[in-house]
C-alpha cells in the first residue's frame, strides 16, 4: 500500500497493480473503504489477468487520513481526480459502487479525455435528494448531521449538513449528461437503498448510445456474491476487449 499526499497535507492510502491497460479504477460506496469484496476481487482478478489497477481510499476513509464528518462529495471526487491525474497514466476505465457510480460519473464529466469506460454498481448519483426524506433533509439541516443505523456493520451512517449540501451542488439527474464511453449498469432489483428503476432513468439520460443496463433479479445493493461478482469480471472483460 502506498500513500498519495494532497495539497493540504492529508495523505490518500492507494494501491496500484502495474499492467495493461486502460487501467481499471474502483471507487468505493459511502463509508468504505478498498478493503471491500469487490475492490479485492477486482485486485486478484487484475493480478491474475495482468491489468493494470487502482483501488484506494478517500478522504477520511479506511487508511487514508482526515476525519470522516470532515469530507463532502467534492471533496472526494478531488480525490478521485488527484489519483487519477498523478497515478495513473493513459485511458482509465472507472467502475463505482453505489455512491462511487455518482463518482464515476463526475469524474468522467471532469476528464472526458482521459475516462474511456464506466461501469456502475447499483449507482446511485443524486442520493442525497431521494435518498432522505423531507423530514430527514430538516433534521441534517436544523441539527448539521443525521445518524442512522447500518444495516452493513455495527457503526453508524452519518451524513453532515456540509456533505448534503455539497451533494445537492453536484446532482446530474435533472437533464441530459454529457457522457459519450461506453457505460454498462449493474443493479440487484431487490436492492433495498437504491431502487433499480434508478439505473434505467441514468441510462436514457447519459448521451452515449453506447449503454446497457443489467438487471438481477434476486440481487441485492452490494452485489457482492459469487455469481455477482462473476458478472461484474465478466462485464469489464467484455467493455475492455471493446475498447
Amino acid at each position: 500500500m502506498d500513500n498519495l499526499t494532497r495539497a493540504d497535507g492529508v495523505r490518500l492510502a492507494y494501491s496500484r497493480q502495474e499492467g495493461k491497460g486502460p487501467t481499471v479504477v474502483f471507487l468505493s460506496g459511502y463509508m468504505s473503504d478498498m478493503t471491500g469484496g469487490k475492490a479485492l476481487a477486482l485486485d486478484a482478478w487484475a493480478a491474475r489477468e495482468g491489468r493494470a489497477y487502482l483501488r484506494f481510499d478517500y478522504g477520511g476513509c479506511g487508511a487514508s487520513e482526515g476525519r470522516f464528518e470532515d469530507q463532502t462529495l467534492a471533496g472526494w471526487l478531488a480525490d478521485a481526480l488527484l489519483l487519477i491525474d498523478t497515478i495513473v497514466q493513459g485511458p482509465v476505465v472507472l467502475v463505482g459502487s453505489s455512491m462511487g457510480g455518482w463518482l464515476m460519473l463526475l469524474a468522467a464529466l471532469a476528464r472526458p479525455d482521459r475516462v474511456v469506460g464506466l461501469i456502475g454498481i447499483a449507482a446511485a448519483p443524486d442520493f442525497t435528494d431521494w435518498g432522505y426524506t423531507q423530514d430527514q433533509k430538516l433534521v441534517i439541516l436544523s441539527s448539521g448531521r443525521l445518524e442512522q443505523a447500518s444495516p452493513y456493520g455495527p457503526e453508524p451512517t452519518v451524513v453532515t449538513k456540509a456533505f448534503w449540501q455539497s451533494g445537492e451542488a453536484h446532482r446530474l439527474l435533472h437533464g441530459p449528461i454529457a457522457i459519450d464511453c461506453p457505460v454498462r449498469l449493474l443493479h440487484g432489483q431487490r436492492d433495498p437503498d437504491v431502487p433499480w428503476h434508478y439505473s434505467t432513468h441514468l441510462a436514457l439520460l447519459l448521451r452515449s448510445d453506447d449503454v446497457q443496463v443489467v438487471l438481477v433479479k434476486d440481487g441485492d445493493h452490494r452485489l457482492s456474491r459469487e455469481q455477482d461478482i462473476s458478472l461484474l469480471l465478466r462485464t469489464i472483460e467484455s467493455l475492455l476487449e471493446s475498447l
